[in-house]
């Protein structure tokens, strides 16, 4: 990951969350990569890059940790995601606030998506349903079904 300590590592995904963007889930019942586990340390190291990195890059909105009882960060698998989305997009050249944007229109965009699934899966139905009114009518009218 490319991050303010020079550090790389040019890991491709799909992204996560970002700070005020909702992902789907919700860290609690069966979402279990919403969990945060991973102290700074142990998130900073896996993602490769410095803590200081990630304390900047939560003052700036693209992520949120959660917070034990006594304000520590807390890491998700989801978070961890994000970090790595971070440096790729870093890596290709992007400031923060780019960075900030892209994350907001990739978690905009995969909203969509689910929303179109939805919305196709709902015309499906629609359609089945014309289709058994059409032979409904059909009959009432004396014709013979399709």
């Amino acid at each position: 990951m490319a991050g303010l300590d020079g550090s790389s590592a040019a890991e491709d995904h799909d992204g996560g969350s970002v700070a005020g963007v909702p992902h789907g889930g919700s860290a609690d019942g069966g979402d279990r990569d919403g969990v945060g586990v991973y102290a700074i340390s142990v998130a900073a190291e896996l993602v490769g890059t410095g803590q200081q990195n990630l304390r900047l890059y939560e003052r700036k909105g693209l992520l949120t940790p959660e917070r034990t009882d006594g304000g520590t960060r807390r890491y998700s698998e989801r978070n961890l995601e994000t970090l790595r989305r971070i440096g790729v997009l870093l890596d290709e050249g992007l400031n923060l606030a780019g960075v900030k944007l892209v994350l907001e229109l990739e978690a905009e965009n995969r909203g969509l998506v689910e929303d179109n699934r939805g919305l196709t899966e709902d015309n499906r139905g629609l359609r089945e349903d014309n289709r058994g009114l059409r032979k409904d009518l059909k009959r009432a009218r004396g014709d013979s079904p399709d």
